[in-house]
């Protein structure tokens, strides 16, 4: 009777921590000595917002913060929670101000659902301190949350988990639970349940509800991948009945644009469009594909996606569909570089790596009588002056003078951008 009782609570709920010692990832949040850990400990937490996948723990840490502090703690869910819901919680938590000295803390799941007037509600209970405001959101809040509420939050970014993580999470649930320590159970291959959960610690649970449903006590019971494999195949509706699948269809769809696939795309597109997913979310993600895997190769391609999603705003569904498809074909069609996005990260990495290093002195800005006598832009030289609008001078700091970050790729666009800048440049060597 027991594990029949047990077994109702589903298996990720009963793994769930309750404290930061038991909480499995992010340690740059939570680890020792970071942020997150140093706000529990000496009791100021702020308003903050959680941004990272599904199945992260942002949820879970929430929680812990809030039981770490002993605050009354409020939960709503953008999806099923209106303003009338938000003003509820408001009062409540100001009518708990009066009787506990503590501040409440108010959990919104998938905060970046919320409308503007949703939003705006919040403002004036997060400014006054009539709650601590902990959101939660899969998609980046910079596009989702308004800003007078994002300025007045701070944001953390969880990752998903690692093959570590998901071991200790596995080696806990089985070691742990008394319905799966039952189950005499032996892991023999790990691989298609981290490759299947795709860091999320949600799902690897319920993959492992799965497998083990047809497992009996006081038998030896073997985790093979081809048993998850098989198990998760006759189980599909089962495992993706919280729409976990939405993630594996938008990298689907991403992945045939970039894949230069039009059939795929607009099927992928389609299965989006079908199962209700936000046309804005599809569009958002058309502008980021349009710099990162096509660029410079055509830079067109930005401006039609801009346009996409700004028509898509306009009009809505099911219109919206149209310029939804006339975009992902052109991307899909479009002649393909990721020269710009891994010159960033190529910069960015220099950045870290060589820290502030000093602007040179004659491209530094001489607005003074001062800095010009300390010799601020002395020697720049003004390319409109000479022929063709270029002169060799030196634009990096002397100690990085010469990097090649940006490296043309081999389209035709880029083809015409090497051979100009291998005429003036001979030091990048392109």
């Amino acid at each position: 009777m027991e594990s029949v009782n047990i077994q109702r609570i589903p298996l990720p709920e009963r793994m769930r921590p309750t404290t930061l010692d038991t909480y499995v990832g992010q340690e740059h949040l939570v680890g020792k000595g970071a942020v997150l850990r140093r706000m529990i400990e000496t009791g100021n937490v702020s308003s903050f917002i959680l941004w990272g996948p599904p199945g992260v723990g942002k949820t879970t840490l929430a929680r812990i913060v809030a039981k770490e502090l002993n605050r009354p703690f409020h939960t709503l869910s953008a999806i099923s929670s209106g303003v009338k819901d938000i003003r509820e919680v408001i009062e409540k938590s100001k009518g708990s101000n009066l009787f506990n000295p503590q501040i409440p803390i108010l959990f919104i799941d998938e905060i970046h659902r919320f409308s503007k007037s949703q939003q705006d509600a919040l403002l004036g209970a997060v400014e006054n301190g009539t709650f601590t405001l902990i959101g939660a959101t899969t998609e980046n809040p910079s596009f989702e949350v308004i800003s007078p509420l994002l300025s007045r939050c701070q944001v953390y970014v969880l990752k998903e988990l690692g093959a570590e993580n998901l071991n200790r999470l596995l080696s806990h649930a089985l070691e742990s639970d008394e319905y799966l320590k039952s189950l005499n159970i032996e892991v023999m291959e790990k691989e298609a349940l981290f490759r299947h959960s795709g860091g999320d610690a949600r799902k690897l649970l319920n993959i492992l509800e799965i497998v083990v449903s047809g497992f009996n006590p006081g038998e030896r019971n073997v985790i093979t991948n081809e048993l998850v494999n098989n198990k998760l195949q006759e189980n599909i509706a089962l495992y993706d009945k919280n729409g976990e699948q939405h993630y594996d269809i938008i990298s689907a769809f991403i992945k045939s644009i970039r894949g230069s696939d039009p059939n795929a795309a607009v099927y992928w597109l389609a299965r989006m469009i079908a199962g209700g997913e936000d046309p804005l979310f599809i569009a958002r993600r058309m502008v980021i594909l349009a710099s990162e895997d096509i660029g410079l190769a055509n830079p067109n391609a930005l401006l039609l996606a801009q346009a996409c999603f700004d028509s898509v705003h306009k009009i809505g569904m099911p219109e919206g569909r149209i310029p939804l498809s006339q975009t992902a074909i052109y991307l899909a069609t479009s002649p393909k570089s990721n020269s710009a996005y891994m010159a960033i990260n190529e910069a960015l990495a220099l950045v870290e790596k060589s820290g502030d290093l000093s602007v040179p002195l004659h491209i530094r800005n001489a607005p003074t009588k001062l800095m010009k006598e300390l010799g601020y832009g002395e020697d720049y030289k003004y390319a409109h002056n000479y022929k063709g609008n270029f002169v060799d001078q030196e634009f990096l700091p002397q100690e990085i003078a010469g990097t090649r970050l940006y490296d043309p790729a081999n389209n035709p666009k880029e083809a015409e951008i090497r051979r100009r800048m291998a005429a003036m440049w001979e030091k990048y060597n392109y």
